[in-house]
């Protein structure tokens, strides 16, 4: 089994906050990441296909077309927004890095079968927060 990965960036503001809870539950439990104002991340996330090499290319999936639909189905809809108000997947959703990979998941993955040939599987989402914070998804 060969495991393919392509890394894409996008730029996005969030606050976590949940509206059932009081000002001071949110600012207690999220911190600063309650901030009425909103604060942003430079996100990096990286999507690993899986599978078997084609005997005509040798790829498991062509990277080139796997950047454009990670770009076109996500990076071009979450890039430079406020993923709590412009963002359509994410409206009355916990704007978490954690809620995010699994979105991203659920748009991704019907589409590499196809774009594999049917030769590759979506294996992992792994989103990067920080330099220091990521959540990784396998789809379970």
């Amino acid at each position: 089994m060969i495991y393919v990965s392509r890394q894409e960036h996008f730029n996005a503001a969030h606050k976590l906050y949940n509206p059932a809870w009081s000002e001071e539950k949110n600012a207690e439990m999220f911190g600063p990441c309650a901030n009425s104002n909103w604060h942003g991340h430079n996100f990096d996330l990286i999507v690993t296909v899986k599978g078997e090499p084609s005997p005509d290319t040798g790829f498991v999936i062509d990277l080139k077309k796997l950047s454009t639909l990670i770009r076109e189905k996500v990076t071009d809809k979450v890039d430079h927004k406020n993923l709590n108000l412009d963002v359509d997947f994410m409206i009355g959703k916990m704007a978490s890095t954690e809620i995010l990979a699994y979105e991203f998941w659920k748009i991704l993955e019907p589409h590499i079968t196809t774009l594999s040939d049917g030769r590759g599987k979506l294996h992992s989402i792994k989103l990067y927060e920080t330099p220091r914070n990521y959540v990784e998804y396998f789809g379970e």
